[in-house]
C-alpha cells in the first residue's frame, strides 16, 4: 500500500471516528436548532439538494433548512434577487454561525464527504466543475471544509476557488488537513467571507 492510499484510508477512518463523536456531542444542541426551525417557519427540518461528489457522481447534501419552502431551488443564495426575503430569522443566525452545516456530518459517515476537501458544487455549476476538472479537484471527495474556505469563501471568484481546490489536492496531508479544520473554526468564529444575495455584482462560488 503506497503512501498516497495510506493517506486516504487513516481519512477516511478519520472521518468517520471524528463524526460518531460529533453526533454524540451534537446530538442535543441538534435537536434544539430542529426545534426551533420547526417553530420559525413552515416546512421541513432539513434541507437537500444534488451536488457533485467524487469522480462527478451526484450525492444528495443535507443541511438544516434556513429559507423559507417557497425559495428558488438550485440557485445559489448570493444569487438570488432579495435572499433576505427568503433567509428565515432562524436561518440567519444558523448560516452565519455555520451551524446550516452540522447535518453534512450524516454525509460524511454515508461517504459522501469528508471533513477536509473541496466543497461540493451544485449539479449545474458547470463554469466551478469545468475548472476544478483541471487541477483533478473532482476527483476526491468534497469536504465540509477546505483550503478556498479559510482563503476567501464566498468572496472568491471561481477560478481562484478552483485553483485553491487544485492546491489543496496536490499538497493533501494530515498536517494540512489539521490546519485547514483549525483555521475553519477561527473563520466560523469571526464570521468571515459569508456573503449573500446579488449585493456581490458579480458571479462567485456557493459555500
Amino acid at each position: 500500500m503506497n503512501k498516497k492510499r495510506i493517506y486516504f484510508f487513516i481519512k477516511r477512518i478519520t472521518d468517520i471516528v471524528l463524526s460518531l463523536l460529533a453526533v454524540f456531542l451534537l446530538i442535543i444542541p441538534g435537536i434544539v436548532i430542529a426545534i426551533f426551525i420547526k417553530i420559525d417557519s413552515k416546512g421541513s427540518i432539513f434541507f437537500k439538494q444534488r451536488r457533485i461528489g467524487k469522480n462527478k457522481k451526484y450525492f444528495i447534501i443535507y443541511k438544516f433548512r434556513t429559507m423559507r419552502s417557497d425559495t428558488p431551488t438550485n440557485i445559489p443564495t448570493h444569487l438570488l434577487e432579495n435572499p433576505d426575503f427568503y433567509i428565515t430569522r432562524v436561518g440567519k443566525i444558523l448560516r452565519r454561525t455555520s451551524l446550516d452545516e452540522l447535518p453534512q456530518i450524516i454525509n460524511i459517515l454515508k461517504g459522501d464527504m469528508s471533513i477536509v476537501g473541496p466543497r461540493p458544487a451544485l449539479w449545474n455549476q458547470e463554469d466551478l466543475i469545468l475548472e476544478r476538472d483541471k487541477y483533478g479537484a473532482n476527483n476526491i471527495r468534497p469536504g465540509l471544509t477546505g483550503l478556498a474556505q479559510i482563503n476567501g469563501r464566498d468572496e472568491l471568484e471561481i477560478s481562484e476557488k478552483a485553483k485553491l481546490d487544485g492546491e489543496y489536492v496536490k499538497n493533501m496531508s494530515f498536517s494540512s488537513d489539521l490546519k485547514i479544520f483549525v483555521s475553519t473554526i477561527f473563520k466560523v468564529l469571526k464570521h468571515e467571507g459569508i456573503m449573500e444575495g446579488n449585493a456581490v455584482n458579480k458571479e462567485k462560488n456557493i459555500r
